[in-house]
């Protein structure tokens, strides 16, 4: 047995170097950049240099496959020779049975199931290792490099342009799913990357929706604007609402109503208005209420019009959710009449409609942002009450229609038995 002795040694040593092959490449593959740059900037041992190796990956992957394969190779040379010496004929046929068996269990699934559970650890521990080897392997590497290109040359495949942002709130959905994010951290989360992708047209109060004054509106009738709607700030329009010419406060409407003067002129409260357009971001927009101080823009239409108004609070409430305040009273858009029915009002935004009632659509078909808009573009028209169609796994009912849009629709969600009847 002791004639076996450096053969077993030999196998054991190359088993192992084996296995911390495989943990190294499955740890610096799938380790977090931004936990590795972390653990650098805190002056963790080989964090620095594990991100290193990383920003050329092929040159690390090459030294790792190469040191793999030369290990893995040996190993069934030495355990040929060991296993023929041992059993003749049949130690050709045994030995790649046990080697096999063993370089899986102890080179392969072990270590690289460890190294998956700790990468970051994992990838600062054998840094230096690694480093090592690029150095010992570079004259390897750099003919195996060579051959990379000359197939990257020949053979040419189109780069995956995935959105960065879809990633992103890919990966806050697993950490939510994993624990590691709560809910509402989730939700600001997401808000936070898809808000620069939402424009003005996306966000604004709609011209219909709008209420503002006239200049030559009478002082109590202005008053009663304010009291009736509870806003702290009103435009200003001159001859017709597409003509907006400023914006009046509540708190300087009031001061100039108790003035001792007879006849109270409301130009003199008129403040200057931020105008802005339909595309433009809401992230840009944001910039510009900060630095003019104001906390309210009227949003033009390509013809000069007045599209619609959006103030600051708008635009914070896309990251962080509706703002009510005590004088608020919180709308309800769907109204539960059973396990499978609802009410909704049509003014809801469409993204907000399908996401309740768990439907699939392409966003990019629409060119509507309510479910009223919505409806009109399915019917092609403006609908009347009692009018009806089906939509994937809803019933849609006009229940509330005007002579310019869909105020309110009932929304039955179909069983599978009743899927099949229609068909």
């Amino acid at each position: 047995m002791s004639n076996y002795q450096g053969y077993i040694l030999s196998l054991v040593v190359l088993i192992l170097f084996s296995g911390l092959f495989s943990a190294i490449e499955t740890a610096f593959s799938s380790v977090n950049r931004i936990r590795l740059k972390n653990l650098a900037n805190d002056g963790r041992p080989g964090a620095e240099t594990a991100l290193n190796i990383i920003e050329d990956f092929d040159q690390f992957l090459t030294t790792v496959l190469i040191g793999n394969n030369i290990v893995n190779i040996a190993a069934a040379t030495i355990g040929t020779i060991l296993f023929t010496k041992i059993y003749g004929d049949n130690g050709a046929t045994i030995s790649t049975i046990v080697i096999t068996l063993v370089v899986l269990l102890f080179g392969e699934i072990t270590p690289k199931s460890i190294a998956k559970k700790i990468p970051e650890r994992f990838s600062c521990a054998t840094a230096g290792f690694v480093r090592f080897l690029e150095v010992l392997f570079s004259p390897i590497t750099f003919i195996f490099k060579g051959w990379k290109n000359l197939m990257n040359r020949l053979i040419t495949v189109d780069e995956d342009d995935s959105d960065i942002a879809d990633e992103l709130i890919t990966m806050v959905d697993e950490a939510e799913k994993e624990g590691d994010l709560e809910e509402h951290e989730s939700d600001l989360i997401s808000a936070a990357i898809e808000f620069n992708d939402l424009d003005v047209g996306d966000v604004l109060t709609p011209r219909v929706d709008v209420v503002a004054v006239s200049i030559s509106t009478p002082i109590d009738q202005v008053e009663k604007v304010f009291r009736n709607n509870a806003f702290s700030r009103l435009p200003v329009y001159e001859k017709s609402i597409d003509n907006i010419v400023g914006v009046i406060h509540e708190k300087d409407f009031y001061a100039l109503l108790h003035q001792n003067t007879e006849k109270p002129n409301l130009r003199k409260i008129i403040k200057p208005v931020l105008y802005t357009n339909e595309n433009v971001k809401i992230s840009t927009l944001l910039k510009q209420l900060q630095k003019d101080k104001s906390h309210l823009a009227v949003v033009t239409d390509e013809y000069g019009g007045t599209a619609g108004i959006i103030t600051m609070e708008d635009i914070i409430e896309e990251l962080v959710g509706e703002i009510y305040d005590e004088h608020d009273t919180v709308k309800e858009y769907f109204t539960k009449l059973d396990d499978k029915t609802y009410l909704v009002k049509c003014e809801v935004d469409i993204d907000d409609f399908f996401e309740k009632f768990q439907v699939e659509v392409d966003d990019d078909e629409f060119d509507f942002m309510t479910v009223s808009g919505w409806i009109i573009d399915v019917l092609d028209h403006i609908p009347q009450k009692g009018e009806s169609f089906d939509f994937d796994k809803l019933h849609i009912e006009v229940t509330k229609a005007d002579q310019r849009k869909v105020l309110e629709v009932k929304v039955h969600i179909k069983d599978e038995m009743e899927e099949k009847e229609d068909n």
